[in-house]
């Protein structure tokens, strides 16, 4: 069934469809292209001294280097700017674990505890001297926020997760248990073991959230009530296998194989639809047997068994919004960034449909290889909140590198989440 991929994520490169099309950014691009060649001049002129008879000729060049550079700073001024692709400053989900857990519409007073925590991660990154005192505030705060809201973190589970809920609660605030064991080793300066304890207790955090959520936090429009949606997590399993004789090895040790597993979370809270309709396919078995394509951002695959997905509009959660977009693409120079970023390794979304970018392909989707080489310089990718981005690669990311076109995927089955996928009886558009 015929779709396609972004330009830019088979070929590695921005794509015409999607870049600003005015005289004015051609302009400024190839300013950018002379400024480069005008700095690499600089450089060589440093590293050679210029003879007598050569020295005039080298000021009259440097000068005109210099206007080179005050017009482009005209330029870049005067031109619309992609403030958000080009701000080092930008931060998003690095992970898809992250960006999982981030999506889950749980508690306010969870996600407080989630941000104190997750604000140690990046303190972490800060080479050399660690900011131990800021990083043992967050844990203090989130100690805080934890105990004083104790009824209403519990309160907001359903009764049968309750129980559970409860346990986990208690793990994370007991006297040995995952806060105090973060201060433990902040207290000792040690980074190492507090990187381990802090994904624990993030983990944690999670499992409780998810408790909170038992199903989506906002109405579907009437006119895509029709559609299989996903109202939660869901977990596909892929077995991929080499086809060519080579094999996989696993960065962890142990045997090359000619086969490997991949899992993504599926993420429903975020994108209903576009979740849903491919765990459909994936139950109705769409992608067993089927030959994947490569490309240097891309990982494609398509239905070969002629099993037919659901004409799944264009779905987008703007971070900050409480329900997905639908048919509209973000406006990334605008500041604006979804739930659910593309640029992430191993980001899974639907390729758009063949008809219109509004639309999403009833089956065609691509594993997303970002690479920040690619992208921004805030690392955000030149596509970003084009496409239905609707889960990540959680386990066997390392596969991903090694798959070549023509592997095929052997088999690929919802392991989890079956319960939360919603069939109707009636469908509005097949193809």
């Amino acid at each position: 069934m015929a779709s396609r991929v972004a330009t830019m994520a088979l070929a590695g490169t921005r794509p015409t469809a999607h870049a600003p099309s005015s005289a004015a950014n051609t302009e400024r691009r190839w300013w950018r292209s002379q400024l480069s060649l005008n700095r690499r001049g600089l450089i060589a002129c440093a590293s050679h001294r210029p003879s007598c008879a050569a020295e005039e000729g080298v000021i009259q060049w440097l000068r005109s280097a210099a206007a080179a550079l005050a017009i482009a700073a005209q330029i870049s001024v005067s031109l619309p700017a992609e403030a958000v692709l080009y701000s080092p400053d930008t931060k998003i989900p690095r992970t898809g674990e992250l960006a999982l857990r981030k999506a889950i519409p749980a508690n306010p007073s969870m996600k407080i505890i989630q941000e104190s925590l997750e604000d140690i991660s990046y303190l972490l990154r800060i080479p050399q001297r660690k900011p131990y005192g800021s990083m043992e505030g967050d844990v203090k705060k989130a100690m805080k926020i934890a105990m004083d809201n104790k009824e209403a973190i519990l309160g907001s589970m359903p009764p049968e997760n309750k129980e559970k809920g409860a346990k986990l609660y208690t793990a994370l605030l007991e006297e040995k248990g995952d806060l105090q064991t973060l201060l433990k080793y902040i207290k000792e300066n040690n980074p190492d073991k507090l990187s381990i304890a802090l994904a624990s207790s993030l983990d944690t955090i999670g499992e409780l959230e998810l408790l909170q959520a038992p199903g989506l936090s906002f109405l579907l429009p009437q006119q895509y009530l029709e559609y299989p949606r996903l109202t939660g997590r869901g977990v596909v399993e892929f077995t991929v296998e080499k086809v060519d004789g080579s094999t996989f090895f696993p960065t962890g040790g142990g045997e090359p194989k000619s086969t490997a597993t991949i899992q993504v979370v599926i993420d429903g809270y975020s994108a209903p639809l576009t979740a849903g309709n491919f765990a459909k396919l994936v139950l109705d078995g769409a992608y067993d047997g089927v030959t994947l394509k490569c490309a240097s951002q891309a990982i494609t695959a398509d239905d070969e068994t002629g099993k037919k997905g659901y004409t799944v509009p264009l779905e987008v959660m703007p971070a900050g919004q409480f329900e997905p977009l639908y048919r509209t693409p973000l406006s990334i120079q605008d500041g604006e960034l979804p739930v659910l970023p593309m640029s992430v390794y191993g980001a899974v979304a639907m390729a758009h449909s063949v008809d219109s970018d509004e639309y999403s392909s009833p089956t065609q989707f691509f594993f997303y290889l970002y690479d920040k080489r690619n992208s921004g310089l805030g690392g955000i990718s030149f596509d970003e909140g084009q496409f239905s981005v609707f889960g990540y690669t959680t386990d066997g990311r390392d596969v991903l590198s090694q798959i070549k076109t023509g592997d095929k995927i052997r088999s690929a089955k919802l392991v989890q989440g079956r319960e939360r996928l919603v069939l109707p009886s009636a469908a509005p558009e097949e193809s």
